[in-house]
């Protein structure tokens, strides 16, 4: 398997092999690689000739840096699943330095709002943070798509428009949610929870999937209030929220349109591990 901890040398492989015809798909982790990650580099192998992934803990989307100091770093275990997946897949995993030299700064994008919503109200300058590493890990991988899970749905919108408002030429392409036999999201994340609490947070999308049933004969705020309901009795969460939002413009709802996709978004801390999830709400 291809391994590049520098972008200089990656480049000069990815030039080499290179044809008019050839495309490359793109999948950019942090990491701490589970059945989801590998279903996005699944879909990429089944659409292209070469399959870039990246494995970078980015430093500018956390805005909680106890978070970033415990974030799983498991780069020998990954590589070992992404050889058994496909050994000619290509690794890129570059250092802090290599990714931004002396300058670990964000850029400043405008996400039209998309970035005002939720996450972002939650987690200040986590889209900058985002968007700055997004856009250059496509200019230094040049892919002809990019995979993103479903699960971090607002982060798969911000992405879409960073790359349309900054006239980048790659395909974002959106994966469905991988999930554990309980329904839980599957996410790095997971990995610190004890095995009581990582089978207690199966109430997140049982929740989500009644939300949804709801939805077809409540108004978004009594569905809002019954979500908020289940978690108030419920001592091992802690709700941070739960919304019921435009799937485009990810604008809240307060009376529903019809003319409007809804999907339902919700982040939850269990023990101090922030897990987040969403739903179709079609």
């Amino acid at each position: 398997m291809p391994i590049f901890y520098g972008k200089v040398a990656l480049v000069e492989f990815l030039n080499s092999v290179k044809t008019p015809n050839s495309t490359i798909g793109f999948v950019p982790t942090m990491g701490a690689l589970h059945q989801g990650h590998l279903s996005l580099m699944q879909q990429s192998l089944a659409e292209n000739q070469y399959t870039v992934v990246s494995i970078f803990v980015n430093p500018t989307q956390f805005n909680n840096p106890d978070d970033l100091e415990k974030y799983p770093r498991t780069l020998e275990e990954d590589t070992k699943k992404i050889t058994e997946l496909d050994p000619d897949i290509i690794v890129y995993a570059p250092s802090v330095d290599d990714i931004y030299e002396e300058n670990i700064t964000s850029e400043n994008f405008d996400y039209d709002g998309l970035e005002n919503q939720m996450e972002g109200k939650f987690r200040p300058g986590h889209f900058n943070g985002v968007g700055t590493i997004v856009k250059r890990l496509f200019e230094i991988v040049t892919p002809n798509k990019a995979y993103f899970g479903e699960k971090d749905f607002q982060q798969l919108q911000i992405v879409k428009k960073m790359t349309s408002k900054n006239h980048l030429d790659v395909n974002i392409v959106g994966c469905p949610i991988f999930r554990e036999v309980n329904g839980l999201a599957m996410s790095s994340r997971n990995e610190r929870l004890s095995t009581e609490e990582r089978e207690q947070a199966a109430i997140i999308y049982q929740t989500l999937l009644t939300a949804k049933e709801k939805f077809k004969t409540q108004s978004c705020e009594e569905v809002k209030k019954w979500v908020k309901e289940v978690f108030e009795s419920n001592t091992m969460f802690d709700l941070e929220y739960f919304e019921i939002a435009d799937e485009e413009t990810l604008i809240p709802c307060t009376v529903e349109s019809k003319d409007k996709n809804y999907r339902a978004f919700i982040a939850v801390f269990v023990n101090n591990i922030r897990l987040i999830d969403t739903i179709s709400l079609k």
